[in-house]
């Protein structure tokens, strides 16, 4: 009975591990975020894409439509197909405008300035952070006195220095 109590504290020990790291804690904040832009963005489409789209037919993308199979008809006060199959592409049309401006304004205002802050911090920072690698003559040196301290044993003194030709 302890083992599975043991198990259980273990799991939920995990999970409140799993809960508590900054990735999961960034993605809830973005996803709230996100809920409230959407509404932003909704606005935006609403009042002042389709206005422009409204200009050219009606105001809201919703009535485009294509009669697939007819012969059809809507309800004039809800708009809702009566008879028939209509093939409703200016809903689809709103969604990719609303797609495409979202993408716009995460991109333009908050991807590009993120990007350029960080480029600008990297130049800050000084690029010897990284240790040089050694050049290919130091690494032949340091093979050279390997291979030699092999070639001697491990029973002769390293103070005697190899004859060089």
């Amino acid at each position: 009975m302890s083992s599975g109590s043991g198990n259980k504290t273990g799991v939920l020990g995990g999970f409140k591990a799993f809960l508590m790291r900054g990735n999961v804690i960034d993605l809830a904040v973005a996803v709230v975020i996100g809920a409230a832009f959407t509404n932003i963005v909704n606005s935006v489409v609403k009042g002042v894409i389709n206005p422009v789209v409204g200009a050219f037919g009606t105001k809201d993308l919703e009535h485009y439509a294509s009669c697939l199979k007819g012969p059809c008809s809507r309800n004039s006060a809800t708009g809702e197909v009566t008879k028939g199959v209509y093939i409703q592409w200016g809903s689809v049309l709103s969604a990719s405008l609303t797609f495409l401006i979202t993408a716009a304004v995460v991109y333009f205002l908050m991807l590009l300035p993120m990007k350029r802050w960080q480029d600008r911090q990297a130049a800050r920072t000084p690029a010897e952070t990284k240790p040089d690698e050694p050049t290919e003559i130091e690494l032949l040196a340091q093979i050279r006195d390997t291979l030699i301290e092999q070639r001697r044993g491990p029973g002769s003194g390293s103070d005697s220095v190899p004859a060089q030709r």
